[in-house]
């Protein structure tokens, strides 16, 4: 697991940075990067690079029902409603999802319903924000986004979330960054088999 700056694999310099970064993730590493949240949450940031053209990856995502083989916490995933707006080729949907989550002696059930937002823009980036209309979180919103890099895509998959139950904001971030790497991991793996 590498650390990076959040303009690290975009920047085409090849400062030694970016070019630490840029092997990485073209070597099949997740880098992450967290930021402070609230006194109860976390926040992270995962890049991976997909060796698969960024249209195959946006159809592999945009299928959330898939998302419960992505994420094995995720027990259910489906879209509830959905509905299409003007030229900017802009999809809105309502997606309903259950994770259980056991820590140490404890099982955790959530539950959330999420606005979704599937943008492309000017046919050089695909993004997907994710808003929390309700459900067991104090807040929760996650942006994934996808644009070509190398011979495949870059997913950058960036989460902000407050459980409802106050957990030091340590305790949170230190759990995303044991859960979210073999995640995405097992999103690549589950895409590029696709």
């Amino acid at each position: 697991m590498t650390a990076f700056t959040a303009s690290s694999p975009f920047q085409r310099d090849r400062s030694s940075q970016s070019s630490t970064a840029h092997t990485a993730l073209l070597n099949g590493e997740v880098l992450l990067s967290t930021q402070p949240h609230s006194a109860w949450g976390g926040a992270i940031t995962a890049q991976m690079y997909l060796p698969k053209t960024r249209s195959h990856v946006w159809q592999e995502i945009t299928n959330y029902s898939r998302w419960v083989h992505f994420f094995p916490a995720l027990v259910q995933s489906e879209i509830v409603s959905r509905s299409e707006e003007g030229e900017r080729a802009s999809k809105r949907k309502r997606l309903y999802q259950v994770a259980r989550k056991a820590f140490f002696l404890l099982s955790v059930q959530v539950e959330i319903y999420l606005n979704v937002i599937e943008t492309i823009h000017q046919n050089t980036r695909q993004q997907i924000q994710f808003v929390m209309e309700k459900g067991s979180f104090q807040d929760f919103s996650a942006n994934l986004q996808l644009q070509d890099y190398e011979q495949g895509t870059l997913l950058t998959y960036s989460v902000k979330a407050t459980p409802s139950i106050p957990v030091p904001s340590a305790l949170v971030q230190e759990a995303m960054k044991l859960d979210l790497p073999s995640n995405m991991k097992q999103m690549r793996q589950i895409i590029c088999a696709s």
